[in-house]
């Protein structure tokens, strides 16, 4: 199974740092003054929010990008208006490099999220060390007991926890550990199909007082439309924006109509 590997993949990684420097860049980012753009204050603005996704690489599409200049990438996202930037870390099977996020972080004037396989509260904090202003944690992968210390973790650190889901159980899970943005994922990380209809048939399962963003899938005007009176709070869109020329345009055209 596709996740598993992800999974595994993850768990050698962070087995690579030592469990005493873990615990010293944890220390090291609590002390942390630096401050991050919030992703929930641009969750709150008004309309349908527009969160574009710097990936090279995926397990079902393979290589997307063969010429990946991410900087500029993230740059084209940000002179096209876009809310907040989410950014491929996972090395092995998207491509990745916290360098990127790193990068993007330190230059555009919108909110990161460092996306990728979150299974040890190092990379929490190798996250913030990045500058990122938001970790997406995947119900999935985790235990209870995990989710609920990660999403912890992620609050002390001044980062906004992005907990993703795949079911309606997994909801009730993200809730009950203390989640505050749940992202509902039209993709099943079991076997990398998409279901666009997956978010709007989980929406209403997902509490008043969360913020809610679809996954996954998204390509069309109409597609962000729906989303949009669904009550959705943003949409994370990755392939259609880095597999379109003109990026920009793209962008725009997702946001035909949506905005508050």
């Amino acid at each position: 199974m596709i996740l598993d590997q992800l999974v595994q993949a993850s768990q050698q990684r962070v087995q690579k740092v030592p469990v005493r420097e873990r615990v010293k860049r944890i220390q090291q980012t609590r002390k942390m003054t630096t401050p991050v753009l919030s992703f929930e204050a641009m969750l709150a603005q008004p309309g349908l929010q527009l969160i574009g996704e710097v990936k090279r690489a995926s397990p079902s599409k393979g290589l997307i990008a063969a010429e990946f200049d991410y900087l500029q990438i993230a740059q084209d996202y940000v002179a096209a208006g876009i809310d907040a930037i989410s950014v491929l870390t996972e090395p092995r099977y998207f491509k990745g490099q916290l360098s990127y996020l790193q990068a993007i972080a330190q230059t555009v004037s919108v909110p990161t999220l460092r996306k990728d396989f979150i299974v040890a509260a190092s990379q929490i904090a190798s996250a913030r060390i990045a500058g990122a202003s938001a970790v997406l944690l995947i119900v999935a992968i985790l235990t209870p007991v995990q989710l609920q210390a990660f999403i912890t973790l992620a609050h002390e650190l001044n980062l906004s926890a992005l907990v993703e889901v795949h079911t309606t159980a997994e909801i009730k899970q993200a809730v009950a550990a203390g989640a505050r943005i749940i992202g509902i994922n039209n993709r099943n990380l079991k076997d990398f199909s998409v279901n666009f209809a997956t978010s709007c048939q989980l929406r209403q399962a997902v509490p008043a007082e969360c913020y809610v963003v679809a996954e996954s899938g998204i390509q069309t005007a109409t597609q962000a439309q729906q989303l949009a009176a669904a009550g959705f709070d943003a949409m994370l869109v990755g392939e259609t924006l880095m597999r379109a020329p003109d990026k920009g345009q793209a962008v725009m055209q997702l946001r035909a109509g949506v905005r508050g």
